[in-house]
Formats: structure tokens, C-alpha cells, sequence
């Protein structure tokens, strides 16, 4: 027995930097994919006109319906925010996304044991468990570029937050977020 003990740190250690490791090398994909679609010509996003909003919402319907596939929606709101109304860019991004997001909610409700206990996840369960609480960090966690917002949307599905809850919540993060995107695509590109 006491020599498995000191087996058993290296192996965690290794398991925990394996999980960082994993976790930087898709933030890094993602990122280089959206730098990809911010270098595009611009000619390629020029004359979208209507399309280009519902482009917006199955962007990012489709980005964070995803959990495992990055899909560089950012870039991509940016780029049509040069050539469609900022406004407009916002809210069919949010729209898609608030609706993406519900395939997490949706696993969580079906599988109450598919997030690990993490630190954050018991941090995320003590927050969710009021109605106003739950709407209020479920929008401050969906606001910012949060890659991580996939346990959120998880832990709320299976903790029984309502669906209203978590769609309004997420909804109107997602309005703060595509905004920025937007805002700074329209400025800078």
C-alpha cells in the first residue's frame, strides 16, 4: 500500500497537464481559425446583403450547438459586421447562439452526471439553484468570449434550471458579446 500512494501523484499530475495541454491546443486552433477568417479579402463578404445576417445566425446556430468542433464564428461576425448593420449582426448572432447553447442545457437535463466535479462546477451548482441567481451568472458567464460556457449550459440542464431561464439568460449575454464582435469588426477591419 505505501508504495502505490506515490504512484498515484505522478499519474494525476500527468492527467492534469495532459487536460491543459488539450485545453490550449484547441483554444489555439480555434484562434488561428478565427485569424484565418479575419484575414480573408474582404471582397469575399462584400454583397452578402441578406444572407449575410442569416449566414450570422447559422454561424452561430452551428458553432455552439458544437461543443468539440471550434467554428470561428467571431471572425466571422466581425468580417459581415464591415458590410451589415452592426445591430442586426447582433442580434440574429445572438439569436443562433443562445439556441446553439441549448444542446449543452438540453445533455445536461438527459444526463444529470455528464459534467466532472470540478471546482467550478460546485461553484456553478450553489449559483444555480435560485431562479434570479441562475439568470444572472448564467449572463455574466455567456457575456465574454468564454470558451467554457458549454459546462455552464450542462450543470443548468441538469440541475433543473428552467428553459426560459437559460435561454433569456444566454440570449441576452450573447446581444453583449456579438456587439463587441461586431463593433470591433466595423472598426478595425
Amino acid at each position: 500500500m505505501s508504495q502505490e500512494a506515490p504512484l498515484e501523484q505522478p499519474v494525476a499530475a500527468t492527467r492534469r497537464r495532459s487536460r491543459l495541454l488539450q485545453v490550449v491546443g484547441v483554444l489555439a486552433f480555434a484562434l488561428a481559425l478565427n485569424l484565418v477568417v479575419i484575414a480573408l479579402p474582404r471582397r469575399w463578404f462584400v454583397g452578402w446583403g441578406s444572407y449575410g445576417y442569416l449566414g450570422v445566425f447559422v454561424v452561430t446556430l452551428l458553432a455552439n450547438a458544437s461543443v468539440f468542433v471550434p467554428i470561428p464564428y467571431p471572425g466571422m461576425v466581425a468580417r459581415l459586421a464591415v458590410e451589415l448593420n452592426v445591430f442586426g449582426v447582433a442580434i440574429l448572432g445572438a439569436a443562433g447562439s443562445a439556441i446553439g447553447e441549448t444542446t449543452a442545457f438540453f445533455v445536461g437535463r438527459a444526463g444529470k452526471g455528464v459534467v466532472e466535479e470540478t471546482a467550478f462546477y460546485r461553484w456553478l451548482r450553489r449559483q444555480l439553484r435560485t431562479p434570479l441567481r441562475a439568470f444572472v451568472v448564467l449572463f455574466l458567464l455567456s457575456a465574454p468570449p468564454n470558451p467554457f460556457f458549454d459546462v455552464a449550459g450542462l450543470t443548468a440542464g441538469s440541475l433543473g434550471v428552467t428553459f426560459p431561464i437559460f435561454v433569456a439568460a444566454t440570449f441576452c449575454g450573447r446581444i453583449i458579446r456579438m456587439l463587441i464582435l461586431a463593433s470591433l469588426g466595423r472598426t478595425y477591419l
